[in-house]
């Protein structure tokens, strides 16, 4: 589990493709302090599994599916990427809880800077937007966020100077895809009124 609070902008040194999935060696100093094998860490929203640690530099495996539901296939050598380890049960939760199951991916629609903030507005696929409400709380690459408005095809969130400063967000562009995890509570509760 994570709390979509990112620990530091990573990147990726290396990609190596095996026959659907991948191999990728990342850089990151502060998530490899106490990292070791089968460790979790969070890349840009996705939860994977730590092989080797090597410095500050460690290694994971991303299957078939993750590729898929993601946007990690889009990553190339010297990308950036967001970098959470897994929260330990002694932690606070500051975000909210962020599984690194990706449900889908979303586009940068559009981006209106402010003077404290940036207003940003992602496509919604209709299968994930009876999930998201306003005001409710959702994963971007993995950053826990805020919704500020939703409709049946797009929802916007505002991120504050830190956000900008501490993750990748900063840095895309409209027309970038960007890995989605709406809010499992709400996952859960549709599954038991379903059920009832």
């Amino acid at each position: 589990m994570f709390t979509g609070i990112i620990e530091e902008r990573g990147e990726v040194v290396s990609i190596e493709s095996r026959g659907g999935a991948a191999l990728l060696r990342l850089r990151g100093p502060i998530v490899t302090e106490d990292a070791k094998h089968g460790d979790s860490i969070a890349v840009n929203g996705v939860c994977l599994t730590v092989v080797e640690v090597d410095g500050d530099v460690f290694t994971v495996d991303v299957i078939k599916e993750s590729l898929d539901r993601s946007s990690l296939g889009d990553l190339e050598e010297g990308s950036r990427v967001n970098l959470e380890r897994s929260v330990r049960v002694d932690q606070r939760l500051s975000g909210h809880i962020v599984q690194g199951h990706v449900d889908g991916t979303a586009v940068l629609l559009s981006r209106d800077p402010g003077e404290k903030w940036d207003d940003l507005r992602f496509s919604l696929s209709p299968e994930l937007s009876r999930y998201v409400a306003e005001k409710g709380s959702i994963a971007i690459d993995g950053i826990s966020l805020t919704v500020t408005t939703v409709d049946d095809e797009s929802f916007g969130v505002s991120l504050i100077p830190t956000t900008l400063k501490l993750t990748t967000m900063a840095e895309r562009r409209v027309g970038d895809r960007v890995n989605i995890e709406v809010d499992v509570i709400a996952k859960y509760v549709e599954r038991l009124v379903v059920k009832a």
